[in-house]
C-alpha cells in the first residue's frame, strides 16, 4: 500500500510565526518551495499554526499595501491547520486535501514531528491521470 511516506517530498521547513514575511518569501527562494509551515511560537518546531503560501504573501500582504518586512508569518495564518501521519493511505491523502481544499499537506511522524510536504506535484508522479483528474475536478470546484 502507498503511504503519505511515500508520496511526499522529505524535508519540509519550519519558518516561526514571528517570522517576517520578507524572510519567508527568501527561505522559499533558498529551499524552492511555495509553502512553508508556520510554527507555532508556544512550541516552535513542533506545533504547526498553519501555512503560508507564496500566493498569501503576494495577496494577502504585498496586493493589500501592508510591508512584507513588518507582516509576520503568523499574521497571515487562519484556520484550522490541516496535516497528514506518514502512515495514511494515498485514499486518506486525497480525502483530506479535497475535503479542505488545500493543495499543500504537511506528513507528520510517529513522533508528530514535521517530515514533509505532500504538494499537487507529488501527487502528479504518483496518481493514474483519472486519479488526478477527480483531485483537481474537486480541489478546484
Amino acid at each position: 500500500m502507498t503511504t503519505a511516506a511515500d508520496l511526499m517530498h522529505p524535508g519540509a521547513q519550519w519558518i516561526p510565526a514571528t517570522e517576517t514575511l520578507d524572510r519567508a518569501a527568501q527561505l522559499m527562494r533558498e529551499l524552492d518551495v511555495g509553502a512553508l509551515p508556520v510554527a507555532d511560537p508556544r512550541d516552535p518546531g513542533e506545533r504547526m499554526c498553519g501555512i503560508i503560501t507564496d500566493r498569501d504573501i503576494v495577496v494577502g500582504c504585498v496586493a493589500a499595501g501592508h510591508d512584507p518586512a513588518r507582516v509576520t508569518a503568523g499574521d497571515l495564518c487562519k484556520g484550522t491547520p490541516r496535516w497528514i501521519s506518514t502512515e495514511a493511505s494515498v485514499d486518506d491523502v486525497l480525502r483530506e486535501m479535497e475535503t479542505h481544499q488545500i493543495r499543500r499537506l504537511p506528513v507528520i511522524d510517529g513522533n508528530k514531528r514535521l517530515v514533509g510536504m505532500i504538494s499537487e506535484a507529488d501527487l502528479a508522479h504518483h496518481l493514474t491521470d483519472d486519479q488526478l483528474a477527480q483531485f483537481v475536478e474537486r480541489v478546484y470546484a
